[in-house]
């Protein structure tokens, strides 16, 4: 059973199948092949999310916020070094910024990486996960493919995602043209979940470090911070 093959399994993909994007188009716009594993995911998914909180960047979204083709890849990118640097304490970092390729992002704000060595190989393409471009980092030596059923299975648990992740199972949603996950929450452009915890808790709300942030502190940061 190929990895795909697994993931729909677990997780249906919708009965209609999306609009696939011209991937050699893609690729031309990029500079660089992409992994097969994630073309397929894409055409077979289209844009959505994964149980609620995973979200995977495509090709030309109208949101800047998950568009693989768009500037913001190359400038997380060029950020990782900014961000680690303006600690009092900088942490070490499991890959060098210039290897790593942002293809997706979580409701609480965690990116996925392609660390993209070789680089001529994009099929051997591992997948980095962090949150908010700090430290912890969370390395997986497989596909983006193999990463989902590992996550959705059950079988592979990512320190910074939600102990509740699976609660009601495996599932996928597909969104509208502009739907993204802070978008979907707060009507706003995607805000660091850490500042969100930081005003929570300096208001009352008993936030832990890591998991789901409630959708009812996200609507009172909201009202509290209009703008």
């Amino acid at each position: 059973m190929t990895a795909l093959n697994a993931l729909t399994a677990l997780c249906p993909p919708p009965a209609v199948p999306p609009s696939a994007p011209d991937w050699s188009e893609v690729e031309d716009t990029l500079g660089t092949r992409l992994p097969e594993d994630y073309e397929e995911l894409i055409t077979t998914y289209g844009p959505g999310r994964f149980c609620g909180f995973i979200t995977l960047y495509q090709p030309h979204s109208a949101s800047a916020w998950i568009n693989l083709t768009g500037p913001l890849p190359a400038r997380l990118r060029g950020q990782i070094e900014e961000v680690r640097q303006a600690s009092r304490h900088p942490w070490p970092l499991p890959h060098s910024p210039e290897n790593l390729f942002a293809m997706g992002v979580t409701d609480n704000g965690d990116y996925l990486f392609w660390v993209t060595q070789p680089s001529d190989d994009p099929d051997r393409w591992t997948v980095a996960v962090n949150e908010a471009l700090r430290a912890p980092w969370f390395s997986y030596n497989g596909s983006l493919t193999e990463f989902l059923v590992g996550v959705l299975g059950g079988t592979k648990r990512v320190p910074m995602f939600p102990r509740d992740l699976l609660r009601k199972g495996p599932t996928f949603t597909p969104s509208t043209p502009r739907s993204t996950p802070l978008e979907t929450a707060t009507g706003m452009a995607p805000v660091s979940t850490r500042t969100i915890r930081e005003w929570a808790n300096a208001h009352g709300f008993d936030l832990p470090e890591r998991g789901r942030i409630p959708y009812d502190v996200v609507e009172a940061w909201r009202h509290e911070n209009p703008s």
